[in-house]
């Protein structure tokens, strides 16, 4: 139960601190405050609680490797194949997830850092946040653009250490089949 505590701290403090509107906003189009890339991804994955900075390296290297690389032949490196998703365009399962992510994201060149723009990685207990900046377009008026906060959770199997479960605030994606934004993705 003090795990889940904390883990709210750590939330409730992001969302506290991100949620800062600048002047001159309406509340119908309320301007939202720039948001700023770590400047240096790598600081991010330390940790001096040895646990912490494993399950960071662990997701960093999935979101990398797996997710943004494409490299969907070595998922199993990373995640359970009972790997559980809350994503509503998802299907639950390894094998799901590399079926539908796989189908969007070619193999490409891993890198040493993110294409996207992350602004923190925090992990506590079994559970690491890759926080990042995701850029949509308004839902009314589409040839304008904002930057939005997004949230990427993992838990992270106690016995295996890999990736058993996820969550976002993913809405479904509808007819097109892709995110929101991912028009922009690197």
């Amino acid at each position: 139960m003090t795990r889940y505590l904390s883990l709210a701290c750590v939330f409730a403090a992001i969302f506290c601190g991100t949620a800062v509107v600048a002047q001159n906003a309406t509340p119908e189009r309320p301007v939202i405050a720039p948001l700023t890339p770590a400047p240096d991804q790598l600081a991010l994955i330390k940790s001096s609680d040895p646990k912490l900075a494993r399950n960071k390296q662990h997701v960093w290297d999935f979101w990398r490797i797996v997710y943004e690389g494409g490299h969907m032949e070595q998922v199993a490196k990373y995640m359970t194949p009972e790997y559980i998703q809350h994503n509503p365009n998802v299907s639950s399962g390894r094998d799901k997830f590399v079926a539908t992510i796989g189908a969007s994201r070619p193999p490409r060149e891993v890198m040493q850092t993110s294409k996207f723009p992350i602004i923190d990685i925090i992990a506590e207990g079994d559970k690491v946040v890759v926080m990042w900046a995701r850029k949509v377009r308004d839902r009314e008026h589409p040839e304008q653009t904002y930057d939005m906060t997004w949230f990427d959770v993992f838990r992270l199997d106690a016995k295996s250490g890999l990736i058993a479960e996820h969550w976002d605030s993913s809405e479904r994606w509808g007819t097109a089949g892709r995110p929101p934004g991912a028009e922009f993705f690197p």
